[in-house]
C-alpha cells in the first residue's frame, strides 16, 4: 500500500502486541487477556448483571457468553438470580476469581507502570488525547 504505515495499520499493530503480551501472562495462570479483562470488570462485593458486562468491554454478546462459560468451567464465577430485577442475572466472582482477579489488576498496573516510567508524561497525555478523540469519532461514525 503505502511505504509509511497508515494509522490504522499501527493502532492494529500496537493492540495485536498488547493483545500478545497479555494472553503471554495470562496463559501462565491458565486463563486468555478477555477473561482477565472480565474479572476486572465484575464487582467483587456485589456482582454484575450479565447484561452489562458486553457493553463495559466492548464485546460481542456471543464472545462474552463463551468466556463466561470458561469462566465458570475454571470455578472464576457463579451466576446468581439478580434480587432486584428477576430478569437478569448477576455474575460473581468466587475466592479464587477474586484471587485471579488481583493477578489481573497487578498486571495491568504494572503494565502501564513501565510505560509511565518509559515514556515521557507529556507525550503519554498527547497519546491519550489523541486516542480519545480518534475513539469520539468512530463511535460517532464519522467515516465513510
Amino acid at each position: 500500500m503505502m511505504k509509511e504505515k497508515t494509522i490504522d495499520q499501527l493502532i492494529r499493530e500496537l493492540w495485536m502486541g498488547i493483545t500478545k503480551l497479555y494472553n503471554e501472562e495470562a496463559n501462565k495462570y491458565s486463563g486468555t487477556m478477555a477473561i482477565g479483562y472480565v474479572l476486572l470488570k465484575v464487582d467483587p462485593q456485589v456482582g454484575t448483571p450479565s447484561t452489562a458486562l458486553a457493553p463495559m468491554l466492548g464485546m460481542e454478546s456471543t464472545s462474552l457468553s463463551r468466556t463466561l462459560k470458561k469462566m465458570e468451567d475454571k470455578q472464576l464465577i457463579y451466576r446468581e438470580k439478580n434480587p432486584y430485577d428477576g430478569r437478569s442475572v448477576l455474575i460473581k466472582l468466587t475466592d479464587y476469581g477474586c484471587q485471579m482477579r488481583e493477578k489481573s489488576k497487578e498486571t495491568v498496573l504494572g503494565f502501564n507502570d513501565v510505560l509511565q516510567q518509559n515514556i515521557n508524561p507529556e507525550d503519554l497525555l498527547t497519546f491519550k488525547k489523541v486516542s480519545n478523540q480518534i475513539l469520539k469519532m468512530v463511535n460517532n461514525r464519522e467515516f465513510f
